[in-house]
């Protein structure tokens, strides 16, 4: 529906459209204005994707998202932690965990 509209918006306006089928012109806008985000959080996560996995190697691949959200602070970048943590779950990649391991006792 969004896909009719924008090809016949310079003809008939958006309002007339909207008058006629069975959407508002504001479920219109939300739409059009959440692909236009969609495209621009999916360019930012490539290029901070690279950053994360260029910080991960740098410190031998041992570093979880809570350091590696630190390292890239300290070089200037701002970032939400989450966003980290969400990039890094999606590249498969994940901090080494240290202690004791945990032994299974079969019965």
């Amino acid at each position: 529906m969004t896909r009719f509209i924008d090809e016949h918006r310079q003809t008939y306006g958006v309002g007339s459209i909207c008058k006629i089928l069975p959407i508002a012109p504001s479920v219109y806008y939300a739409t059009v204005a959440r692909q236009k985000n969609s495209c621009l959080r999916s360019q930012k996560d490539k290029e901070l994707s690279d950053e994360i996995r260029r910080v991960w190697n740098d410190n031998f691949c041992v570093y979880g998202a809570r350091k590696v959200w630190h390292q890239l602070r300290r070089e200037g970048r701002t970032i939400a932690r989450c966003t980290v943590e969400r990039l890094m779950c999606q590249m498969a990649i994940k901090g080494v965990i240290r202690g004791n391991s945990i032994k299974l006792v079969s019965s």
